[in-house]
């Protein structure tokens, strides 16, 4: 495989030979393609270098699949054409034209419901290694990295290429259609709803995971990028649209934790308390309680414990005071300050939300 990989990485046509006159394990490689980058490589077992006639043979058949490759390229560029007319169709709320111009290339796709997926490749970050360190768990051996799935990022020095090749290859093996479409930095996938490529994804990103666990630094320097995958929930051709924005959300989220894949579903099942981990939900909580901080620091005073007793019983005085040991008439006045130094009321449904979210967000229970 080094010897393959060291030729596609010379412009085409190229050739080399592993072995020697006198060895039988003698193969010559032959790169494939007439792209900057070949497409694939043949290899000619011989047990000596061939004569006239077996090397007119090999050229013979290094041009029938050149042209076998290159047909297969053009025809794939016309279905990518094809599939991007009926993505944008698709997210324009035009689900009939969409299906017309689908055809039978897609057309049983969306026939029944199919999940989004978006992905991008982002730059290797000494916080994301961190958050993947902190939040992950030893593989076990059952969960060790899919060879054939690692295998293929390798090849292809591109995330966003090895996710495609993984999941158009278990779709054409299980004969469901999947819809591809490259857009600029970000890859976009309708893929059926609990078929092969949706859950050839869910392997591949869990391969991905497993091999990334236990990194504890990483220092960025630009040459390696991962994958971030976003997946919607199950939708139709009406909620495309909707569809693609969960996917989109479901990306930020797992690019914010260092995750390869997280699924709306996950999102909308879970708590939204560990997205307040995030840097910038932290910086506003510390500057909206930072007054009620400095004003207990003088001793005049404890407003943030009150403050949180309050608003966990829902503004029960009675339950909120016999939780601090006061009177109810010490909590109201407290909470008149609370009002006064932050210049927001707390008959405020928002100010109370708010208020509420940012002591979560400071750790401070």
């Amino acid at each position: 495989t080094g010897d393959v990989q060291r030729l596609r990485e010379r412009p085409a046509p190229a050739s080399s030979v592993a072995g020697g006159p006198e060895n039988e394990d003698r193969v010559e490689l032959h790169t494939i393609g007439t792209g900057r980058r070949p497409r694939a490589a043949l290899a000619v077992g011989t047990a000596a270098a061939p004569g006239t006639a077996e090397r007119y043979a090999v050229h013979s058949a290094i041009a029938l699949l050149t042209l076998t490759t290159e047909r297969s390229r053009s025809l794939q560029a016309a279905e990518q054409r094809i599939g991007s007319a009926v993505l944008r169709m698709l997210l324009a709320g035009e689900p009939d034209h969409a299906r017309a111009v689908a055809g039978d290339l897609y057309g049983g796709l969306l026939d029944a419901p199919f999940r989004m997926l978006v992905a991008e490749r982002v730059p290797v970050s000494a916080s994301a290694a961190l958050a993947r360190a902190e939040s992950g768990t030893p593989a076990r051996a059952a969960d060790r990295p899919s060879a054939a799935a690692l295998a293929a990022a390798d090849a292809n020095g591109d995330p966003l290429a090895a996710l495609a090749d993984v999941m158009e290859s278990a779709a054409a093996r299980a004969g469901e259609a999947v819809l591809v479409v490259p857009e600029g930095e970000r890859l976009v996938v309708l893929a059926a709803d609990g078929g092969a490529a949706a859950a050839a994804c869910a392997e591949y990103a869990a391969a991905l995971e497993t091999a990334r666990a236990g990194v504890r630094e990483k220092v960025p320097g630009g040459e390696e990028d991962e994958l971030v995958v976003g997946l919607s929930a199950p939708a139709g051709p009406i909620a495309a649209s909707a569809a693609y924005k969960q996917a989109e959300q479901a990306l930020s989220v797992a690019r914010r934790r260092g995750r390869v894949l997280v699924e709306h579903e996950q999102m909308a099942a879970g708590s939204v308390l560990p997205l307040l981990a995030d840097d910038a939900v932290r910086a506003f909580a510390d500057g909206m309680l930072r007054p009620l901080y400095e004003h207990d620091a003088t001793g005049r005073g404890d407003l943030v414990a009150s403050l949180r007793a309050w608003l966990s019983k829902h503004g029960q005085w009675d339950a909120a005071a016999a939780d601090l040991g006061v009177h109810r008439h010490t909590l109201r006045y407290r909470m008149r300050r609370v009002e006064e130094i932050l210049g927001r009321s707390l008959d405020d449904p928002d100010a109370r939300m708010e208020l509420w979210l940012a002591l979560k967000a400071t750790n401070t229970d």
